[in-house]
């Protein structure tokens, strides 16, 4: 069964936006077409069977003036939230005979009864009442073209409608617009710098939304309104919540409850906020590089629009999830940490809860596990600026601004990132769900061992790492990362090893020192207490091997080793941390 949506311009001038569903809710066409032939031809290969056409468009006009009963009764529930309908009556020409939408009904072969059982309807829908229910709006968006709406506004408004319905895809129904020509849509409506580009855009989209219309009529009709009958004229739209208020006009200082509301703020900040993003990446790569952490990469992004307009309007049980979604929505700068073993999660974990503040911290590892179940594991932290660099001039972006931050090692990141290309993007036919469940399952489990081993050969190796050669390869005078990684994880077997690039910088740091050869290395630590540095450094996290290396030197060489050229970057930390080393209580 098809679902489809007709914007049906009033006129054979103005294009009509065409759209078209799957039984899925999957977009499978989307168009614009002028006259009525257009129309019909580009309709028809969807219509043979089972359809409903929703046309945003009366069909039954029969009053001489004023409103039809319909448009009355849909105004008084409508008409504060600024969606209310156009009087409808026969004195206007268009509706003086036979109106365009019942025409094309008619040419198609479609019964027009909204009670009628029969396979292939039409059905007069409106689009603003439906986006008030079904995005919980305060108002409507004002996306159309009227007298006093610029281009900057109209553009922001739509695109605010194309993240609304995009966040359909977890709805019941749900509307999947994972086709490329709905990606060409939001493409032309975020870089139109015409209103006539704009209007392309709109009439393709409202169509999309009228087709969603009739598949939610279908599939939920007891959330559904029909006001009017087949004798007066009707019009067909999701139920207005009972507990929905409009949104007040011109309240100053008033909180942004609306959602919509809240999705045009977002998307007026959301620049800031993808900057911030990046200054978090760079906080949190410094903390794991001073303290010397092995980890793949640390990456991040700002929420989209889109994603955050989704989020807004969830619904569970037809009430919002969100009533506050810019305070409540707590992802909007989200960055991931990938290590290598699991170990290094609980590291990165430990080191963050000493440099920032965690305000929360769920292990969904451990949560799928308590559950008997393999399946997504990862560290999710939320967390902000310690008071320390909140007074800071260089955090000044990131003041106040929260981040979440998903700790996982490559496999727990391979697994995440398959299974939800696959499976949340809706590619996985119905009758083949329970099988793919049942190996998603398998290979987390897969996974979930495989980790665990690369776990116990490093924690091996750690254990009988063989003596490095002493012997230079090349006329490099440096020592080189393998020997010296190979020297360390013997010099300290409790420790962590540390990213593969860093041991390439220890051994320039070295090399300042005149240090050019493990012999000549092992000389110089030996006059370390560790016992004592150890607990004046008082670490509250797993400190890597080259951070551990790093602390040691500057034990033994104090500022000497601050002033080294390669440590210049990094001078005020090291003379802190050579303060808390010579403090002797």
């Amino acid at each position: 069964m098809y679902f489809i949506g007709v914007d049906l311009a009033w006129g054979v001038r103005r294009p009509t936006g065409l759209a078209v569903l799957d039984e899925e809710g999957r977009l499978v066409h989307v168009s614009a077409a002028t006259t009525d032939d257009e129309i019909i031809a580009a309709l028809e290969p969807y219509v043979a069977d089972d359809c409903l056409v929703a046309i945003d468009a009366p069909l039954i006009v029969t009053n001489p003036t004023g409103n039809r009963p319909a448009e009355a009764a849909l105004n008084k529930d409508f008409a504060r939230f600024d969606a209310g309908a156009h009087p409808t009556n026969t004195s206007k020409p268009e509706f003086s005979e036979q109106p365009r939408g019942a025409r094309i009904a008619a040419r198609l072969g479609l019964d027009m009864n909204p009670r009628s059982g029969r396979r292939r309807r039409a059905i007069e829908v409106y689009p603003h009442p439906a986006t008030v229910a079904l995005f919980r709006l305060g108002r409507t968006l004002k996306y159309k073209h009227k007298s006093g709406r610029d281009i900057d506004q109209l553009r922001a408004e739509l695109v605010v409608l194309l993240g609304l319905l995009e966040g359909l895809t977890s709805a019941d129904p749900p509307l999947l617009l994972d086709d490329p020509s709905w990606l060409a849509l939001r493409t032309a409506a975020e870089s139109a710098v015409r209103k006539s580009e704009l209007r392309a855009v709109e009439d393709q989209v409202d169509a999309v939304l009228c087709a969603y219309i009739g598949l939610f009529a279908t599939r939920a009709p007891e959330r559904t309104t029909t006001y009017g009958d087949f004798a007066t004229g009707y019009i067909v739209t999701p139920t207005l919540p009972d507990d929905l208020r409009p949104t007040p006009r011109g309240r100053a200082g008033a909180k942004i409850h609306d959602t919509a509301s809240a999705v045009r703020e977002y998307a007026a900040i959301q620049p800031t906020l993808q900057e911030a993003a990046d200054q978090y990446v760079e906080l949190v790569t410094s903390i794991l590089d001073d303290a010397g952490i092995n980890y793949l990469t640390v990456t991040s992004r700002a929420k989209s629009v889109a994603s955050f307009a989704a989020k807004a309007a969830r619904t569970v049980d037809g009430r919002q999830v969100f009533t506050d979604p810019l305070r409540q929505i707590t992802d909007q700068i989200g960055l991931r940490v990938i290590t290598y073993v699991r170990s290094d999660v609980q590291a990165v974990a430990d080191l963050l809860d000493d440099q920032v503040v965690v305000l929360d911290d769920r292990d969904m590892g451990e949560e799928t596990a308590s559950e008997g179940r393999f399946g997504y594991a990862s560290r999710h932290l939320l967390v902000s600026l310690d008071a320390a660099r909140e007074g800071q001039a260089a955090y000044e972006l990131l003041r106040g601004r929260q981040a979440q931050i998903q700790i996982r090692t490559v496999l727990q990141h391979a697994w995440a990132e398959f299974e939800h290309d696959i499976r949340y993007k809706g590619t996985i036919p119905s009758e083949h769900v329970p099988d793919f469940d049942r190996r998603f399952t398998l290979a987390a489990g897969l996974l979930e061992l495989a980790d665990r081993e690369f776990s116990t050969i490093r924690d091996r190796l750690r254990e009988g790492v063989p003596a490095a050669s002493t012997e230079a390869l090349d006329d490099d005078p440096r020592i080189s990362p393998r020997e010296l990684a190979a020297f360390l994880a013997g010099q300290y077997a409790d420790a962590g090893w540390s990213r593969t690039d860093h041991y390439g910088w220890i051994s320039g740091v070295i090399l300042e020192l005149g240090i050019t050869s493990l012999t000549e290395l092992g000389e110089a630590l030996r006059s370390v207490d560790e016992e004592t540095l150890m607990a004046r450094m008082d670490y509250r996290y797993p400190p890597g091997a080259v951070r551990r290396l790093d602390d040691a030197l500057l034990w033994v060489y104090g500022d000497t080793y601050v002033g080294l050229r390669a440590n210049a970057h990094r001078e005020p930390g090291l003379r802190a941390r050579l303060a808390k080393m010579r403090d002797s209580d």
